[in-house]
């Protein structure tokens, strides 16, 4: 099954542009979830979330949809003598989604600095013992990991590889999708260059993608469909609503087949 959504819901731009412009932000993520089955939630690389909060967003959603959750930065990028607590701390907080059925996986991004090295493949092992069965896909922002050694060994371990489309650059990963647990995961940052080093977040997710270049991913994303349970496809592109707009297209494309 392939699940369409964007990375977040909660952005003061996207009001008039694709949330009702006289609709309170109360009801932003029950009118998201008409549009899509699934959301990644992004807030919790910033900070640890209250299971209460995981609840009531599970209450505001409709039966069968799922939201995937980006791991706290304290265990992909600050990693220290706290960590263990933290991981602690983010499994605790996803059990109202699990209680609810509507949990999808954990997405663990590392940044550029993260090598593909030994002692990096076992933290990466130990992540996935800390989530105590939970399913866990990893984003990598450095080329050196991708290889068939790479591949071969998340599928060993039973986590999957995210797959993503974004600038270019000679360290950054190029536009791969491969299969390696029953999670297939596509992450589209955009394709802006000029900005994507500027340090403003918002300038470097300004990009709209074209339907050609949705098009292209297709194949891509069809073949993960095929090897997979479930495929979860996120435009994080999401300055003013280009997320929103983007992947309705890509839900459209994909209807068409």
């Amino acid at each position: 099954m392939i699940r369409v959504g964007t990375s977040g819901f909660k952005f003061d731009d996207w009001k008039g542009a694709f949330y009702p412009a006289r609709l309170a932000q109360k009801g932003w993520l029950a009118y998201y979830a008409r549009n899509f089955n699934c959301l990644e939630v992004n807030s919790t690389y910033y900070r640890l979330l209250h299971p209460a909060t995981f609840f009531h967003m599970a209450e505001k959603t409709a039966e069968g949809f799922l939201f995937t959750v980006k791991a706290y930065r304290g265990l992909t990028h600050e990693i220290g003598p706290q960590t263990p607590e933290h991981f602690s701390a983010f499994y605790d907080s996803l059990k109202p989604l699990v209680e609810a059925e509507k949990f999808g996986c954990v997405l663990a991004q590392f940044p550029t600095s993260f090598h593909a090295e030994p002692e990096n493949l076992d933290y990466i092992a130990e992540f996935k013992d800390k989530m105590h069965g939970l399913p866990l896909v990893v984003e990598f922002r450095n080329r050196g990991w991708l290889s068939e050694e790479t591949f071969s060994w998340l599928k060993e371990h039973g986590i999957g590889f995210c797959g993503v489309d974004e600038p270019q650059f000679s360290s950054l990963m190029p536009p791969v999708a491969r299969a390696t647990s029953e999670v297939g995961y596509v992450r589209f940052h955009g394709r802006n260059y000029k900005d994507w080093w500027s340090g403003d977040k918002n300038r470097r997710y300004d990009y709209l993608y074209t339907e050609e270049e949705l098009r292209s991913w297709l194949p891509n994303i069809q073949q993960l469909d095929a090897a997979t349970e479930t495929t979860f496809v996120f435009m994080n592109n999401c300055y003013q609503a280009k997320a929103a707009i983007n992947a309705l297209q890509m839900k459209g494309l994909l209807e068409e087949g």
